[in-house]
């Protein structure tokens, strides 16, 4: 017999209806007996079958169809009338439609406010919140809906998913129960069994998170696989086979109608499409290269333009931008709208893909379905199938340069035979036209082959320098290369700079490090303008450099990079060196600036003297 039983009658005992009852002490004795047999036997076992018919809810639905069969089951065990479930969107900081029973999603509010609302105070609180009589409720402002759905009290429970990895967020959500009753009390029990139904839902998702992390690697696998078939190919890798044998990979995860890859010219004015899926019936042909203001989710997804659009229509973040609807989104073209109703394309994703910092390229994923967002594993999903492809598309373009390699260095070893010849005779005048000759041919090729090749320089010796003099010198090369650049309105600010500071280095390690910071921060300033700044100064045992820009990087992002995680190489490299110099990098971010601090080991030349170094 459960041991609590006892001490349940001994309070029942004592309560004043209890006290007038014509009961003697037998009956009390088998009461807890008869209660464990008949009562809470029977209870628990109902409530074990409805928590196990939430457990065993196929997790390879989706996430509106799990919570829409879950919220059907509490609705019958609770007595209720209609359930639903709002998500906490960070992105939009709003509480995001995403599930009901019966279902009835196209005529809720896709958003509601976090604040002010009931959602919005479970989410914060993680608490549940009764609402015996919803129309006197000031947090619930939709009371249109209430009316004709019939209904009057509320009971509101949180739901919680916690996160797998550490950079990633809980997601966090409410369940919202409504009855019919007007004035309603809600039992002590019905809200633990609402908790508990909420809780085995969150074991639901988080099984189907945990299934499509697995999916998710058998994915990238099988790109990779897609993309080394093509490489063993002797005609070399193409795109267009590449994109033929991954995206049709994706179509259980989304229901892709077209997939665009595009470059972007230096300029940022132009890109270029570089691929496509399916390659006929593309909103634009393979190879065009045409005026980035011709869309204006192509100007967003550059940073080009600053967002001030109807946040119900599409989603802004700095890692994707997803148009929810199409048709009545400002960042698609009028163009667009009528290709995409003519296809019945019903939300667009765009992702820019980064080399060292900079948006090279981006990716689109026109989808029949009308999605209001993506998981991050699937946004990682496609992050990867962007890095791969874009991958892809430089061994592409080096089967491209070792082709045209060929030919300059078989011109090279042929006149260089012919010139060898020629010098070994008496020269006359028609031989030294044909040396003349030869050898501007032998310039031409060489500065072709210069032109293909990267150019490598050795390291130096272990010095003692002066920090200062070392950013000076970098700052004054990189100014000019803004010149060349023809980067416009960006202020340079310089100093104050600390004299005597003086760090034992490998000059080119030193150099290379604030080329690279540098390089960075110059690319980081947005295109309408800002200012790039540096200066020196001593902090206890370390010499600090200071490199700030205008322009942002999210507070993860930061962290990644301090990890070595960057996906930039300038940035890779950084890193490594610091280390290699028993030195830190800070990365500190402030109202629309950046700034990467360098600290490395500062030496006093007498000491230095002192100890021989």
């Amino acid at each position: 017999m459960l041991k609590d039983l006892h001490d349940l009658v001994k309070a029942v005992r004592r309560e004043p209806w209890a006290k007038n009852l014509e009961a003697g002490e037998d009956f009390w004795a088998l009461l807890p007996e008869w209660l464990e047999e008949h009562v809470i036997a029977d209870f628990l076992g109902q409530v074990i079958r409805q928590v196990d018919e939430i457990v065993d809810i196929d997790p390879d639905l989706s996430e509106p169809r799990i919570l829409e069969i879950a919220t059907r089951y509490m609705v019958d065990f609770l007595g209720a009338q209609s359930a639903s479930v709002r998500i906490y969107d960070p992105l939009t900081e709003q509480m995001l439609s995403y599930g009901s029973f019966p279902l009835d999603e196209h005529s809720r509010e896709t958003y509601i406010p976090l604040e002010g609302s009931i959602a919005g105070e479970v989410v914060k609180s993680r608490k549940p919140c009764l609402v015996p009589n919803i129309l006197d409720e000031g947090r619930y402002q939709d009371k249109n809906v209430i009316r004709r759905k019939g209904v009057h009290s509320l009971l509101a429970i949180p739901l919680e998913i916690p996160r797998f990895f550490p950079h990633e967020r809980d997601t966090v959500g409410v369940i919202q129960i409504y009855y019919r009753e007007k004035d309603r009390t809600f039992s002590t029990l019905e809200i633990q069994i609402a908790n508990l139904m909420a809780k085995r839902l969150s074991f639901v998702i988080a099984r189907k998170k945990i299934l499509s992390m697995h999916r998710m690697n058998e994915k990238k696998d099988s790109i990779i696989q897609h993309i080394f078939k093509t490489l063993g190919r002797k005609g070399g890798i193409k795109m267009k086979e590449v994109f033929n044998r991954i995206i049709p990979e994706l179509a259980d995860m989304v229901n892709v109608q077209s997939c665009a890859l595009f470059s972007v010219m230096p300029d940022y004015n132009h890109v270029i499409l570089e691929a496509a899926f399916p390659e006929q019936g593309s909103y634009h042909s393979i190879g065009m290269k045409f005026p980035v203001g011709k869309e204006p989710a192509f100007e967003m997804i550059l940073n080009l333009r600053d967002y001030r659009g109807n946040s119900t229509y599409e989603i802004v973040t700095p890692s994707y931008i997803l148009v929810v609807d199409p048709q009545k989104s400002e960042l698609i073209s009028g163009q667009m709208k009528k290709f995409a109703k003519a296809h019945n394309i019903n939300s667009i994703l765009y992702i820019p893909l980064f080399v060292e910092g900079e948006i090279t390229h981006f990716i689109t994923f026109d989808a029949l379905e009308q999605r209001l967002r993506y998981r991050e594993d699937e946004i990682e999903l496609f992050l990867f199938l962007g890095r791969e492809l874009m991958k892809a598309q430089k061994m592409e373009r080096l089967d491209d340069i070792l082709h045209d390699f060929k030919n300059p260095t078989i011109a090279v070893a042929g006149f260089a035979r012919r010139l060898k010849v020629l010098l070994e005779k008496e020269p006359d005048e028609t031989s030294k036209d044909q040396i003349r000759r030869y050898t501007d041919i032998l310039l031409e090729e060489t500065s072709r082959l210069q032109e293909l090749s990267l150019s490598i320089y050795a390291v130096g010796k272990e010095q003692v320098v002066d920090l200062s003099d070392i950013l000076r010198r970098r700052f004054e090369i990189n100014r000019e290369a803004i010149k060349e650049q023809l980067k416009q309105n960006v202020e340079l600010k310089e100093g104050p700079f600390q004299p005597g500071l003086l760090v034992r280095c490998y000059p080119i390690h030193l150099e290379r490090v604030f080329d690279n910071l540098l390089n960075n921060a110059t690319k980081a300033i947005p295109l309408r303008g800002g200012f790039l700044a540096i200066r020196t100064y001593g902090d206890g045992e370390w010499a600090c450099a200071e490199i700030s820009n205008s322009g942002q990087i999210s507070y993860e992002d930061r962290v990644r990079l301090l990890e070595g995680e960057a996906e930039g190489r300038g940035l890779y490299i950084t890193n490594r060196i610091v280390r290699l110099l028993k030195g830190k990098m800070v990365i500190e971010g402030g109202k629309n600036s950046t700034t990467f601090i360098v600290r490395l080991p500062l030496i006093r030349r007498e000491r230095d003297e002192a100890e021989g170094k």
